[in-house]
């Protein structure tokens, strides 16, 4: 009997080896074969251990009882082993079946990915399809755009070109900026002057380029244009593009000062101070697009013609040398500027003298760019000429004078030399104050003059009113201009550097109270 448990054992072994390497359908088929053997070997065993049973109770104590028991015994423990092997094969069973399950739920799975995959490509190829198609409508609205503009450009120009004379007075009239494309490519306006002192005023930045721009032109038109005048067709081509540029319409502008370029490159030639004149223009729009190298480069093309045609020494080279300073000290390039800058100045003092208006623009410009590079003694040099021309000239209540103090007061400020900073703001805000409400007496004072006389009298009763009535500064928008407004917050920083508080405040409270003012004149207007 042992003999054949053994034998059964030792087949059951090689079952198991052998359905290592079996499929998992192959796996279960053979344990049922195995399951039904040992569903016979556990009928045979109990046969058999009931005979063993039968004999031991038929006879009371035979003589080979122990034997038969010990047989009995040993029928038992295989048929338990039996028990175990067949429970093993009904887990295995269940196993195998549980499998089967999660084996047809994965196909299933894997099924439906491959469905969505497909669904989604499909879905991408309309997506593209529909961008495609979009984006070709946005193109085909934007040539309409650019369709519309060019006849409304063509309708305006016909009007210009009806009746030239007329637009070139009306320009004349006007005396802005934009009058004269050789004089004055970057014209000189409150904004970039405000931004340019308000930085000049804080105590720890450098002075700020935005403040440097040429000669006025208009007034010294004539003179600085001596041997070349600007066809009036260009006039107005330049006062049409300006007024592009200033409506942020550049997708007009750039156009028409290219194909104006173009046409008088075929009728000139390259080498003709109207193309100059022309690539100035393009220059400003560029320039108003914040392309700097665009704009410089058009400047460096129009210098070599200008010189080639109009000679070196031509007011109309300094005003390009001037224009590329200035572009060169927007983009942080100041040693390459300075240059620039001293040589138009040596060609206005040349031209028109040594103390003209012109020179003390130039001198202005010279020293903002020094200021940056910390050259101070020099910076202080050019700002007092500058100061003296503008006051011998143009007088003391001239804008320029007050523009020019506030920017030698920066320098100072640069040196720590407050005082001499501190005497300056007072000078242009006593003349603003004598130019609105009189000479200055006791009952008349200057704003910086009270805001003291405040600073002192802070720990004692306050029985008068606030000083935002007094003297009514806040509400005179001769007073407020973009220097005064800024001489004012200058001064109050000083005056908070040195712990005057409340000296401070009632400046800048005033300062506050004036732009305030003006703002709401404006937007009545």
């Amino acid at each position: 009997m042992s003999k054949a448990i053994n034998s059964y054992r030792i087949k059951k072994i090689e079952n198991i080896g052998r359905m290592t390497a079996l499929t998992q359908e192959e796996v279960a088929t053979h344990t049922r074969t195995v399951v039904q053997g040992l569903e016979a070997l556990r009928n045979e065993h109990n046969s058999i251990l009931s005979g063993i049973s039968s004999t031991l109770s038929s006879a009371h104590h035979p003589p080979d009882s122990n034997v038969i028991a010990e047989k009995a015994g040993i029928l038992q423990r295989s048929l338990d082993q039996i028990e175990l092997g067949l429970s093993e094969a009904q887990i295995m069973l269940a196993l195998a079946s549980h499998l089967q399950t999660v084996e047809a739920e994965k196909q299933k799975l894997r099924a439906q990915v491959r469905r969505l995959c497909q669904e989604n490509a499909w879905l991408r190829d309309e997506l593209a399809s529909t961008q495609q198609k979009l984006q070709a409508s946005e193109q085909h609205v934007a040539q309409l755009e650019e369709d519309k503009k060019h006849l409304e450009f063509m309708s305006t120009i016909k009007k210009y070109d009806a009746d030239v004379q007329d637009s070139e007075s009306s320009m004349e009239e006007k005396k802005d900026k934009s009058d004269d494309p050789v004089v004055d490519l970057f014209p000189d306006d409150d904004a970039d002057d405000r931004a340019g002192l308000k930085r000049s005023g804080d105590f720890g930045s450098q002075a700020s380029l935005a403040a440097m721009s040429p000669t006025p032109p208009s007034q010294f038109a004539q003179q600085v244009n001596a041997g070349y005048e600007i066809p009036a067709r260009l006039r107005t081509l330049h006062n049409l593009v300006i007024q592009y540029a200033s409506q942020g319409r550049y997708e007009v502008a750039v156009p028409l000062c290219k194909q104006a370029l173009e046409d008088l490159e075929k009728t000139s030639g390259h080498d003709h101070p109207d193309v100059a004149t022309m690539l100035n223009i393009l220059a400003l729009v560029y320039r108003d697009q914040n392309k700097y190298k665009e704009a410089a480069n058009l400047l460096n093309d129009a210098l070599a013609i200008r010189e080639k045609t109009l000679g070196e020494n031509h007011p109309a080279v300094a005003a390009t040398l001037n224009n590329l300073a200035v572009l060169y000290g927007k983009r942080g390039k100041y040693k390459e500027a300075e240059p620039l800058c001293k040589r138009a100045l040596e060609i206005r003092e040349k031209v028109l003298g040594r103390d003209h208006p012109d020179v003390a623009k130039q001198l202005n410009n010279l020293a903002l760019l020094c200021q940056n590079q910390g050259k101070y003694e020099e910076v202080e040099r050019y700002y007092q000429r500058a100061l003296e021309i503008y006051e011998t000239k143009l007088g003391p209540d001239d804008p320029n004078v007050a523009k020019t103090k506030n920017n030698l007061a920066s320098a100072y400020l640069k040196q720590g030399k407050y005082k001499e900073a501190e005497i300056l703001y007072k000078q242009v805000l006593t003349r603003a104050h004598e130019r609105e409400f009189g000479a200055i007496d006791g009952d008349n004072k200057p704003i910086w003059q009270v805001a003291e006389e405040r600073e002192e009298n802070k720990n004692k009763v306050k029985d008068s009113a606030p000083y935002g009535e007094y003297g009514g500064w806040h509400k005179a928008a001769k007073v407020d201009s973009p220097t005064v407004t800024t001489t004012l917050k200058n001064l109050g920083a000083l005056y908070r550097r040195q712990g005057k508080y409340e000296a401070a405040e009632t400046l800048e409270d005033c300062a506050i109270r004036s732009r305030k003012e003006v703002s709401q004149t404006n937007s009545h207007k």
